[in-house]
């Protein structure tokens, strides 16, 4: 596209002054769409930095939870070998008196739910 007077130095005939016109039309437009782009682009940036930041918290709550679940796993398994070793010992012996308790607890919930 000719500039106006780039005609005029190379020895054309001057433009109309429409020709300006327009020209200033276009090149007002072209900056309000690139204010309107580089606003957008602000906008993207900043929910791209706010993504990443939730990402990152909730990858630190995550291992969290993962640290959590490690342990009481060990918890778990330590407490199913002393209950392996606890049967072993005692055969079956210990087994009865577990199982006993455990109608005893529940017949005493009973009564108490029964009395209320």
């Amino acid at each position: 596209m000719r500039r106006s007077h780039m005609a005029q130095d190379m020895g054309y005939p001057p433009q109309p002054q429409g020709y300006q016109h327009s020209q200033d039309m276009v090149e007002h437009e072209n900056d309000r769409a690139e204010n309107m782009l580089s606003t957008k682009v602000r906008a993207l940036k900043s929910l791209t930095i706010d993504i990443g930041n939730e990402v990152r918290d909730q990858n630190k709550m995550l291992k969290g939870m993962d640290d959590d679940f490690d342990s009481s796993g060990g918890l778990l398994q330590a407490s199913m070998n002393r209950l392996k070793a606890i049967t072993r010992m005692g055969g079956y012996k210990q087994m009865w008196y577990l199982l006993l308790f455990c109608l005893f607890v529940f017949f005493v919930c009973w009564l108490i739910i029964r009395s209320r």
